[in-house]
């Protein structure tokens, strides 16, 4: 991989195991825009990202490398060897070698805890369109404009001193329905620090999930997406109705318990668990593995 600064741009060449269009279309991130063809509008960490690929070239437009260095790099998890953990993970279990190669661009991104924990919370029965939608409608109302690209305006997603101001009703207003009481008291416990960030880095991984587990309408699917996705732990393994499905489908050919879908992922994936997770959603999805479980499951009721 080599990467160069050139007119305010960074280019990155020979990228290996990259592919932002799986990366950010795979259910983990929501706080984005697609322009073309893989190319994207990203806002993390309070800052603004154009970026585009072409083949194994990446730019990413009006970028220094400090900025770079201090939150593009960490944010994409480019210091991490994929092709390592995708053979750990083929030599652990070959029934993935399918997903891992459908989907080998996928890279785990490393988030914001808060607004990953209001965004999961926001997720709750609903598509991944409408998720985006209100992402971007709580950060124009109530978070800071931080540019353009082309004519279009983008907004940091607020803090949590900004969102506590919020009641239950404001919330219900920006159409968040039944997960406006969850959303108040989700930022009254990050806002007061009853749930401190630094405090869950020193706890185990099911200790987090025991503490997330304490806001309300947060289960361990939710919990989990959190943890895997901005608290760092790569063994958690979130379960939604999609993945229950896919894990039946590949390993199971049956209706099949969570408790018994986690425990066979722990056991088969162990630390890999989350990288795991991606490929097997991401490519299940695509090729609508499950599907005709699910309609079986309509024609039934």
């Amino acid at each position: 991989m080599r990467i160069i600064e050139k007119d305010n741009n960074i280019i990155i060449e020979q990228v290996a195991d990259f592919d932002i269009e799986q990366i950010l279309e795979c259910g983990q991130c929501f706080h984005f825009e697609k322009l073309d063809n893989k190319e994207y509008v990203i806002i993390a960490f309070s800052k603004l990202l154009h970026i585009k690929q072409t083949n194994d070239k990446v730019v990413l437009y009006k970028t220094s490398m400090d900025e770079y260095n201090n939150v593009w790099k960490q944010y994409f998890d480019m210091d991490r060897d994929y092709s390592l953990i995708k053979d750990a993970l083929i030599k652990k279990d070959d029934k993935l070698k399918d997903s891992i190669s459908s989907m080998n661009g996928i890279r785990i991104l490393n988030q914001d805890f808060f607004e990953m924990l209001i965004s999961f919370i926001i997720s709750q029965n609903k598509q991944i369109p409408h998720i985006k939608q209100l992402v971007f409608d709580i950060s124009k109302k109530y978070g800071t404009y931080i540019g353009n690209v082309g004519e279009k305006e983008y907004y940091t997603f607020p803090q949590p001193e900004v969102l506590k101001k919020l009641t239950i009703e404001d919330w219900k207003v920006l159409k968040t329905g039944f997960r406006a009481p969850y959303l108040y008291d989700a930022v009254d416990k990050i806002s007061t620090k009853a749930i401190d960030r630094e405090l869950l880095d020193t706890l185990t991984t099911e200790e987090m999930r025991n503490v997330l587990m304490n806001i309300k309408g947060v289960g361990e699917k939710v919990a989990n997406c959190v943890i895997l996705f901005s608290l760092g732990r790569r063994e958690a393994f979130p379960i939604d109705v999609w993945m229950k499905r896919i894990m039946e489908n590949i390993y199971f050919g049956k209706e099949t318990s969570k408790t018994e879908i986690e425990k066979l992922a722990k056991e088969l994936y162990g630390e890999y668990g989350g990288y795991a997770q991606q490929y097997l959603f991401h490519y299940g999805r695509s090729v609508k593995m499950g599907k005709n479980e699910k309609k079986r499951e309509k024609t039934s009721k």
